[in-house]
């Protein structure tokens, strides 16, 4: 598949999957749906869910993650906030443009160009935060974000890059 045509469908997937509103109460529901479909499959991730403004709502690790894991969270994280994308759809531009972290002027320490970041965004109001997986490969993490989301928001058939890369 090509560079161009993964960002498409990520971009895709980021306009589709959005909420008409979230709160702290959203932020429950949704990480325990992902828990209970982690669970089901035997995956030993850390889901987090953070808002922009910096309040981790939600956070539930499984044994075989450590602070390693949680590390990848944050960096994550900051590149969701940063860039209000996917953190896989920032690492495919970057693919493409033949471009570094550095080159843009983000610390590889602070940020992460790697899947498993997802933007939590609220029709009319944009990006107000982050849903993110550590723990499998990082096309694993982004797969499991986007189908738990579109599971738990009732929205059938988003389009899907393959897992591995």
């Amino acid at each position: 598949m090509m560079l161009e045509e993964s960002i498409r469908i990520l971009a895709m997937q980021e306009e589709i999957l959005q909420f008409s509103h979230f709160t702290n109460e959203d932020a429950w529901e949704l990480g325990s749906f992902m828990v209970a479909e982690a669970a089901r499959n035997h995956l030993p991730v850390i889901i987090s869910i953070r808002l922009n403004n910096g309040c981790t709502v939600f956070q539930y690790g499984f044994p075989g993650t450590n602070c390693n894991n949680e590390r990848w969270l944050v960096r994550k994280q900051n590149t969701v906030r940063m860039m209000e994308m996917s953190s896989l759809r920032f690492f495919m531009i970057l693919k493409k443009n033949g471009e570094t972290l550095e080159e843009r002027r983000l610390d590889p320490q602070d940020y992460a160009a790697c899947g498993g970041g997802f933007p939590i965004r609220v029709a009319g109001a944009g990006v107000i935060g982050s849903v993110t997986v550590s723990g499998l490969d990082h096309m694993a993490d982004h797969e499991f974000v986007s189908a738990c989301m579109s599971k738990y928001l009732r929205i059938d058939g988003i389009p899907r890059l393959p897992v591995s890369f």
